[in-house]
């Protein structure tokens, strides 16, 4: 027994030990690195993940421990969604600004205001089986959303919906590579080309090969081809990465057209009319209410095959598409279309009308600030008139397609020297000299980085 409560007393001091070495190291960095700002729980996270060093039992890799995280501290609380969202550090100098993903954060506040009006509540029981409406092509589409998505076109006159057969997906992503899938002869000798005009979508090429499943290959871009072949052409307009307005280029008789309209809403370019009728047509709650951790797009597909075959895919692929995620952007996206029914005595802001503010607020400071610096420019975009809100103006694009002037060849090097990480333009089959520039980041980040651009020196 006595041995017993030796060894117990023993391991009660070590246990002693080291939680005095944890609070000690806590409280060393509060002093010296921590910004006061940051929330007790956030705080508590961080410090436990970066600070196992401290129980090393070699005190000489305990220090060269300290100092990698020392050094990785920086990037470390630009990348994080939680930090993004304070008061940062000695005023931002030294946080890495991400701006490489479109990560759609800036529409946060707004949905902050919404509350209960876009709770959903889910009992145990509900959505359990695969099936949603059997007798739709598509047969895993909750109606809820049918109904949702229908409302929400027919308001803003962004797509013909009627005789159109609807293809739920797990997001845009998933419906472009349903659909290259369904437009592919599977008896064919040789891939079909699958091609868009550059700068194009950086993900196309990697989603079109990489499977490599013989059906279809990326084929570039389309200003340069020029086989005599059957082939696919996306058009996204907006186009991602640069925000210009696209038509079909190859104008070949071989051609099918897949037209991305994930950018095509009013905070973003003016919507015209009529409402754009094609044969394909890809949409996302990602880019047009900024919900992209749900994971939900839809296609609007005039042929009945197409849309089976579309479905299909979905079915190997996945086995259909989350109710849950649909039953919530079917929330979302009635609630968009309340917020366009109120009167204008009312207080509140449509959600297009705030998104479209917040964009040209965005747009102004950008265009400002690069006007301060010759190492810089933009493009610029005509104005046309809004069918939807009477607005007349140019194009406020989700994405800053900035390139470098001068001596400068690779913008995106250049742009991570100085703690700003973009994309550069060889991802989109452009030059070097170009990089795209996430404009839906929160607005602490933005507001650090166009603080930061004109401050750059060659």
């Amino acid at each position: 027994m006595a041995d017993f409560m030796f060894v117990l007393k023993n391991f009660l001091l070590v246990s002693l030990a080291m939680n005095m070495c944890l609070i000690w190291k806590i409280n060393y960095d509060d002093e010296e690195t921590l910004s006061s700002k940051w929330s007790s729980w956030g705080n508590l996270q961080q410090k436990f993940h970066f600070h196992g060093s401290c129980f090393n039992g070699e005190k000489n890799n305990g220090r060269v421990e300290e100092a990698q995280v020392s050094s990785k501290r920086t990037e470390i609380l630009a990348t994080t969604s939680y930090v993004a969202s304070t008061v940062v550090p000695d005023g931002g100098e030294s946080v890495v600004i991400n701006l490489d993903h479109g990560d759609p954060t800036m529409y946060e506040n707004f949905w902050k205001q919404k509350g209960e009006e876009t709770r959903v509540v889910t009992s145990g029981w509900q959505h359990i089986s695969y099936f949603s409406d059997v007798k739709n092509v598509c047969w895993f589409l909750e109606p809820e959303l049918v109904t949702a998505v229908t409302r929400l076109h027919k308001v803003v006159g962004n797509a013909v919906t009627e005789g159109r057969h609807m293809v739920v997906g797990t997001g845009s992503s998933q419906l472009y590579q349903a659909a290259i899938f369904a437009l592919s002869p599977h008896n064919a000798s040789t891939p079909m080309n699958v091609v868009s005009a550059a700068p194009f979508y950086s993900s196309y090429p990697l989603m079109t090969d990489y499977l490599k499943s013989g059906l279809h290959k990326w084929a570039g871009d389309a200003h340069k081809f020029n086989k005599e072949e059957p082939y696919i052409e996306l058009i996204t307009s907006p186009n991602n990465p640069d925000g210009s307005s696209r038509q079909d280029v190859v104008k070949g008789h071989k051609g099918i057209l897949i037209h991305d309209l994930a950018y095509y809403w009013p905070q973003y370019t003016p919507i015209l009319s009529p409402p754009p009728d094609y044969d394909i047509m890809l949409f996302t709650v990602s880019k047009s209410t900024g919900h992209a951790g749900s994971r939900i797009g839809w296609a609007l597909v005039k042929d009945r095959e197409v849309a089976k075959k579309m479905t299909t895919f979905i079915e190997i692929n996945t086995i259909g598409v989350s109710k849950d995620s649909q039953i919530r952007a079917a929330k979302i996206l009635q609630a968009v279309s309340n917020s366009c029914d109120i009167d204008d005595d009312d207080d509140d802001e449509s959600f297009f009308d705030y998104s479209y503010n917040l964009m040209e607020k965005r747009w102004k400071k950008i265009r400002e600030a690069v006007d301060k610096t010759r190492l810089f420019s933009l493009p610029d975009f005509s104005s046309e008139t809004c069918s939807f809100s009477g607005r007349t103006f140019g194009q406020l694009p989700a994405f800053a397609w900035l390139k470098c002037e001068g001596d400068v060849d690779d913008c995106e090097s250049f742009l991570r020297k100085n703690k700003i990480y973009t994309r550069g333009g060889k991802h989109f089959g452009a030059s070097m000299k170009y990089v795209r520039i996430s404009m839906l980041c929160r607005d602490s980040e933005f507001e650090v980085f166009t603080e930061r651009l004109p401050t750059i020196v060659s």
